[in-house]
């Protein structure tokens, strides 16, 4: 299950919740972000979701957590909730299930993620002359295209496609931090053009794309000059993952001319436990708070 699938189990349980009349005059919220749970927290993944919804349903929010807990539990990949804290929810996902996915998308290679759910139609996007807009609306092309669809762009009125425009022209950063300078915040939210993009440490996480990508480059390079087969490389990756205590993998972006140079490993600096790490959970410390790592919503 990734955090994407997960993000939206949490929807569905939040949802099923309020059709059955246990959290009455909650509305279903359009996202759920989780994330690696901080200290105090346990399993792969936490969730505030209880805490945003608790003055809705005028219940506490450990009170909201727990009828949340009742329906996540029986959600398929999904092996414990335990609630921390004030309200949060820790969830522990089934073991293995993040050595199935690295299995799928090695298995798909570069289909991995495409799909037929836009087949035959056609988007419009209009969007201004600016720069920002150009540039998303250049990805969406690029996601609705994945999806069997056909996206087509226009400068007219009136606008569907307005992002906040970046204060200043990030191309000093360079194409690929200027890109992700641009597409990283939500739309709502106005870019922050910044060096600190540039930044080797791992509190950024466009180094930690960049760095997970370099990694997962030299280790499939070496395996091959060691004499390693892809399909020998896939198996020893699949085991590496279903380990308890392995490291935590990233999905490496695509390569482009600028990949960099690979960097000495980071040392963790925002946070007691690595990303992709689990915390059993047993007795909670501390609130569960999920860490300062960038939450994935749905």
């Amino acid at each position: 299950m990734t955090p994407v699938e997960l993000s939206r189990t949490v929807l569905r349980a939040v949802r099923r919740a309020v059709d059955d009349g246990e959290l009455d005059g909650v509305s279903v919220p359009e996202g759920v972000v989780v994330a690696p749970p901080g200290a105090g927290g346990c399993g792969d993944y936490a969730t505030n979701v209880a805490l945003r919804l608790a003055g809705q349903a005028k219940l506490p929010a450990a009170g909201v957590a727990e009828v949340l807990r009742r329906y996540l539990v029986d959600e398929p990949g999904v092996a414990g909730v335990t609630v921390t804290g004030p309200g949060f929810l820790n969830i522990t996902l089934v073991g293995g299930a993040t050595a199935g996915l690295v299995e799928e998308v090695l298995e798909r290679g570069a289909r991995y993620g495409h799909g037929d759910t836009l087949a035959g139609q056609v988007v419009e996007l209009r969007v201004p002359y600016d720069t920002r807009a150009e540039i998303v609306a250049d990805t969406l092309v690029r996601i609705v295209a994945t999806q069997g669809g056909r996206a087509e762009v226009r400068h007219s009125e009136p606008v569907n496609l307005r992002p906040v425009p970046a204060s200043e022209d990030p191309a000093s950063l360079g194409h690929d931090a200027a890109r992700w300078a641009l597409l990283h915040p939500a739309p709502h939210d106005r870019p922050r053009i910044s060096a600190d993009h540039l930044l080797q440490r791992e509190s950024n996480p466009l180094f930690r794309v960049r760095y997970a990508h370099a990694r997962t480059r030299a280790l499939r390079r070496n395996a091959a000059t060691l004499g390693f087969s892809s399909a020998s490389v896939s198996a020893t990756a699949s085991a590496a993952v279903a380990a308890p205590a392995s490291a935590a993998v990233g999905v490496a972006a695509p390569a482009t001319a600028s990949t960099p140079p690979l960097p000495p490993p980071p040392k963790p600096i925002s946070s007691p436990r690595s990303p992709g790490t689990r915390t059993p959970c047993g007795s909670p410390r501390g609130t569960g708070r999920p860490t300062g790592w960038p939450g994935i919503s749905s």
